[in-house]
């Protein structure tokens, strides 16, 4: 693939500099995830924030690019802990939501944030990055670690276009991009949401004996999911594997999958029966993993994964950051909720 040319960049960092959506500027955590209608036995959450936990990102990092590029808004985070430190890579943009965004990291040891020296850890290197490297997802696998983001460009006829790459590291500190993991044939210029399942320590579950991967937006509307046996390598089929019928809404993005002992639980994003924005999680088992077996509404929007601490399912995400300020909240799982209950096939907010 191609390098990036140091001229698109400019206009691409332009453009996100005069970003503004006043829908997606008001989005807050706490509207997705702070209560719930009905908590059945198997769902994660509702959440509430730890004030502990906050990361402020302060300064601006060196840009490795020569175009002058700053931020002022991160957000769509993933978190792992690793040795008794807390790993968070996070999307940084000149405007909240906008294109021109890179990849930070920022460890925590003994309660106090660091951020990297060596940020941008993903920045825009490829043409097919023109646009912005956004939103990680990592994961470890043996060793090592496995980091999906999003590469956003223009196809030829100038429409935006995103593609899932993937990278890889054995330190969680220095990444080797590895290129695309869905091909252009499978996402047809639009593919998100590599949402492999992760149990509560941040490792990539094997399901059947190989990692899968959930598509949820892009691919010319079909549900697509990737089988592989490395993380690194994917092949892709149509496979449908969710039914938002009961909740009378629209799938918008799957946002990460969780493996908690014999139940899968994939949370996600939605269009609820007005046409609002919504969360909810669905429940499966591993051992079929296609299989819906029930849903109810209400749900993390965790884009990174979730990851247990001191026993609690816990997420980061910065939409709640005031106008200006770079900062991340953490949100653990509570539970002064509605009486838990088993689910049934046909359960719904």
């Amino acid at each position: 693939m191609k390098a990036v040319d140091i001229d698109d960049l400019r206009a691409s960092y332009a453009e996100a500099l005069a970003h503004t959506n006043a829908l997606t500027d008001r989005i807050s955590t706490d509207q997705f995830s702070s209560s719930y209608p009905e908590r059945p036995a198997w769902a994660i959450g509702p959440f509430a924030r730890d004030a502990s936990l906050t990361f402020h990102l302060d300064g601006q990092w060196a840009d490795p690019t020569g175009i002058g590029w700053t931020s002022d808004s991160i957000f769509n985070p993933t978190a792992i802990e690793r040795d008794g430190e807390l790993h968070l890579f996070y999307r940084a943009s000149p405007r909240k939501e906008s294109t021109a965004s890179r990849i930070g990291h920022a460890v925590r040891r003994d309660g106090v944030w660091t951020d990297s020296q060596a940020n941008p850890v993903i920045y825009p290197t490829l043409q097919n990055e023109t646009l912005g490297c956004e939103d990680p997802k990592v994961y470890a696998v043996g060793d090592g670690y496995v980091l999906f983001y999003n590469a956003i460009r223009r196809t030829e006829d100038g429409e935006v276009a995103c593609d899932i790459m993937v990278a890889t590291s054995d330190d969680l500190e220095r990444w080797e991009k590895r290129g695309l993991a869905v091909p252009y044939d499978v996402s047809q210029n639009w593919a998100k949401g590599a949402v492999v399942p992760r149990d509560a320590d941040g490792n990539a579950v094997r399901i059947g004996g190989e990692y899968l991967m959930f598509l949820s937006e892009g691919c010319g509307g079909r549900p697509m999911v990737g089988h592989s046996d490395d993380l690194v390598q994917w092949t892709f089929a149509e496979q449908p594997y969710l039914d938002l019928t009961p909740l009378n809404g629209s799938l918008h993005e799957v946002a990460c999958a969780v493996v908690d002992g014999d139940h899968l639980v994939l949370d996600f994003f939605y269009a609820d029966e007005n046409g609002d924005f919504a969360a909810a999680q669905a429940l499966y088992s591993p051992d079929d993993p296609f299989t819906q077996l029930a849903v109810h509404r209400g749900g993390s929007l965790a884009w990174g994964g979730l990851q247990k601490l001191t026993g609690d399912w816990t997420f980061a995400q910065g939409w709640d950051a005031p106008a200006g300020t770079r900062e991340m909240y953490f949100y653990r799982s509570t539970h002064h909720t509605t009486p838990r209950h088993q689910p049934t096939t046909e359960e719904e907010a």
